[in-house]
């Protein structure tokens, strides 16, 4: 009796490993989520100006940073490869194929099955259309460094160029 109840616990805590999704299981998700997603008739009322673009990048760094990296490709973010669910990439063709509406949806909602957290109460409608601005003109990878929450120095990133402006295609002047 004791080998049998050893053998079951045994059995079910080699199934408890984390491990990364299957492309099926990551095909599925995708579907199941694309499903449950709103606002894809909804328009962003902000103009893609440099301004609002900037404005986007103050507001992730403050609520999105922690898990998506100040780049939105998670530079920095020392779980964002061991997450399950994983955590997207931002300039992925699975997150960019979103429309603005439907962006705007997820950062207000939240999104399952992931662990992205919904923001409705913790950032108005004007901060979340000027995110969605930022998703849609990203940095280039590594430009803006790590998160402050992860550096050493514990200098801040996020704003540490207040003076930067984004330049065409996203890019930031170095």
């Amino acid at each position: 009796m004791r080998g049998a109840i050893g053998s079951c616990v045994l059995a079910l805590l080699l199934g408890c490993k984390a491990t990364p999704p299957s492309r099926l299981e990551r095909l599925l998700a995708t579907r199941v989520k694309r499903l449950t997603v709103g606002g894809g008739g909804t328009a962003n009322p902000l103009p893609p100006t440099p301004g609002n673009v900037e404005a986007g990048r103050r507001d992730f760094s403050h609520y999105c940073v922690v898990c998506h990296g100040l780049d939105g490709r998670g530079t920095g973010v020392p779980f964002f490869e061991a997450m399950a669910p994983p955590i997207p990439r931002l300039d992925s063709p699975e997150v960019q194929g979103y429309r603005d509406g439907q962006l705007k949806w997820v950062i207000e909602n939240g999104l399952f099955p992931s662990g992205m957290p919904a923001a409705r109460g913790i950032l108005n409608d004007e901060e979340m259309w000027r995110i969605v601005l930022f998703l849609r003109h990203l940095p280039p990878e590594g430009s803006l460094g790590d998160p402050p929450a992860y550096r050493e120095d514990g200098a801040a990133g996020g704003d540490r160029r207040p003076d930067a402006a984004p330049v065409a295609g996203g890019g930031r002047p170095r």
